[in-house]
């Protein structure tokens, strides 16, 4: 370890764990990622996890000051710190970390989740978009203050200034692998290659407004019928399948963005890894949204904000 380290930071989410050493000047200066998410941990031990990983980075003489976020603080993780309420931002994160320590004395705090509860009674929350989207918005990547974050469960984020107001939460990725995997649906497709024409024609159905089409439940069936007559080789039904969630997860999200705000923001910005930005990045801007693409900077931004919010970092 150097002397330059001021704080680790780390994106700690359900299958993998980001790891970064921060400079005094709030830049990288290294970083590791590893599958040792929150329900890959051997035996939920999170205490070995932490000096497995960070302890090369850590200077007993000069304790640094450890930050995550991520699934980390959920139920299932280390330490469940509790949800606060939209609207809030850095300040409210600060406040609401969570702490826990050691064995070895060292110790770690975790960023709060976000809840919101619609007016149907049925609760929302977010954990580690949060910290994502306030890195965006410091990086002045966010000024439309819609954000999508793909992912398992993809996030629809409204913010203003920093502070998060809204979201709400389609689970696409997940309902995509459980479908290929262990469904009728995947018995026809072959590879994992991407087709970009099946993806358009997924898309496409999947946010038509047609009522003669019906709703999700009857156009998933169609990735097995345009299968067994031929009309997408086998090949292209998982892109095609896709295409077909994400573009009924635009046109439900479009739906709800509707009745809550005048009018839908005409540009947004996606938060993500590079394969899943590419993915909605040409989805949106098919429906007209001008899109601009962030990555892991997002969450490295928002760590370093609420640490220094917290006093941890000067």
């Amino acid at each position: 370890m150097t002397d330059a380290t001021s704080l680790i930071a780390a994106d700690w989410g359900t299958t993998s764990l980001r790891a970064y050493r921060i400079a005094g000047d709030g830049s990288v200066a290294g970083s590791v990622s590893l599958p040792l998410g929150i329900l890959k941990v051997p035996d939920g031990d999170f205490d070995a996890v932490y000096g497995q990983v960070f302890g090369p980075w850590l200077d007993r003489a000069d304790p640094v000051p450890v930050i995550a976020a991520g699934m980390i603080g959920s139920r299932q993780g280390w330490l469940e710190v509790p949800y606060l309420s939209a609207p809030s931002g850095v300040a409210e994160f600060a406040a609401g970390l969570g702490r826990v320590r050691t064995a070895a004395g060292g110790a770690m705090a975790i960023v709060p989740g976000i809840s919101v509860t619609g007016d149907d009674g049925v609760p929302d929350v977010l954990r580690g978009e949060e910290t994502q989207v306030i890195g965006a918005h410091l990086l002045g990547r966010a000024a439309s203050g819609l954000v999508v974050v793909p992912g398992t469960h993809s996030k629809w984020i409204l913010a203003e200034d920093g502070r998060i107001t809204w979201f709400a939460t389609f689970m696409t990725g997940e309902v995509f692998a459980l479908l290929c995997q262990h469904s009728i649906l995947g018995r026809l497709m072959r590879g994992d290659g991407e087709d970009a024409e099946a993806f358009r024609r997924g898309l496409a159905h999947g946010r038509s407004d047609d009522p003669r089409s019906a709703g999700l439940l009857h156009r998933l069936f169609s990735a097995r019928t345009l299968g067994l007559f031929d009309r997408i080789p086998g090949e292209a039904l998982r892109s095609y399948l896709s295409g077909l969630l994400i573009g009924a997860e635009i046109a439900e999200a479009t739906t709800a963005l509707s009745a809550w705000l005048d009018g839908i923001p005409s540009s947004l910005t996606i938060i993500g890894g590079a394969a899943l930005t590419e993915a909605y990045g040409t989805a949106l801007a098919g429906c007209g949204f001008s899109v601009d693409e962030v990555g892991e900077e997002a969450m490295v931004g928002g760590l370093v904000a609420i640490a220094k919010a917290a006093g941890l970092m000067g």
